[in-house]
């Protein structure tokens, strides 16, 4: 290895990371950005997962998962949206449902404002660079806010969703998902577990009546190329699979990758291999423009 490239590598591992309050449609939105050592090559929005209601800007899936973006030429933005207020009883579908306290749209909005204040910061990423992404609930934040930036008419380069809550009710398993998920202590996410999530996202039991609230099911024409990572042994992973496929019907270029051998949230697993795998699916997605492919006109 020559001096040069020892130099470059190691340019390319210092990460800069800063705070910004931005004044968002909701009040104070604090966003923290990791910028490469080097020139970077493309910009990601990025919202963690934890239910909705859980989860910060600090856990794996949110620094962890940036830094090693921004180490590989991504300039990140991890997004502090809005938690909403957590449900008494998440033992069982009845559990209580609040309308008052934070709930849908106020995360996806905080999350589709933050792409835009990205796009137009001068963070040294060009505008038509920028792509949208979130883990678990964040998936679902980020899926929302590309339908939104699609009816606006912003340019997304591409999505990223990772094992994303894509559908209000839990799509059905195939077989192979079945017999994982019965062989979890415990399970992995039972239906009336992710419906109590979700509807107390919503704030009632009505179910959506956006499109932006749960993507999974809606026009998906003209959206951007995606990227869908699952988890192997994770009830949630039908809903990815599910959107995939929807993807893909409504004309949309998507990628489909199953992490063999994780579990739900693997992303915030360092220690697992499947977590460094899936950053590097990641990466090479968001830095590799012959992996994309193009975001189709709407078809009539």
């Amino acid at each position: 290895m020559t001096t040069t490239e020892t130099t470059s590598q190691a340019a390319a591992a210092v990460v800069a990371v800063a705070d910004r309050v931005l004044d968002g449609p909701h009040g104070d939105l604090r966003v923290r950005v990791y910028t490469p050592g080097t020139t970077p090559v493309a910009g990601l929005v990025w919202a963690h997962g934890g239910g909705f209601m859980h989860g910060d800007l600090d856990m794996h899936e949110g620094d962890g998962v940036a830094r090693r973006l921004a180490a590989a030429g991504v300039l990140v933005v991890s997004v502090e949206y809005r938690l909403v207020t957590p449900f008494e009883d998440a033992a069982v579908g009845g559990a209580p449902v609040r309308g008052d306290g934070v709930r849908f749209p106020v995360p996806s909005e905080e999350v589709g404002f933050a792409f835009d204040w990205a796009r137009g910061a001068d963070l040294g990423v060009a505008p038509d660079r920028w792509s949208i992404g979130g883990a678990s609930a964040g998936g679902n934040l980020a899926a929302g806010a590309s339908l939104r930036l699609r009816d606006a008419g912003t340019p997304v380069r591409s999505t990223l969703l990772a094992y994303p809550v894509a559908h209000h009710a839990l799509p059905a398993h195939s077989p192979e998902l079945a017999a994982k998920v019965a062989a979890i202590p415990g399970g992995s996410f039972p239906p009336p577990l992710v419906l109590a999530m979700n509807d107390n996202y919503l704030g009632h039991r009505e179910g959506p009546t956006s499109p932006y609230a749960f993507p999974g099911g809606q026009d998906l024409r003209g959206l951007a190329p995606t990227f869908v990572l699952t988890s192997d042994h994770d009830g949630l992973r039908s809903s990815g699979e599910a959107y995939a496929s929807e993807l893909a019907a409504a004309g949309v270029d998507v990628l489909l990758v199953r992490e063999d051998g994780t579990t739900h949230g693997h992303l915030n697993q360092p220690e697992h291999p499947g977590c460094a795998r899936s950053i590097a699916r990641m990466a090479a997605w968001l830095t590799t423009d012959a992996l994309l492919g193009t975001t189709h006109e709407p078809s009539p």
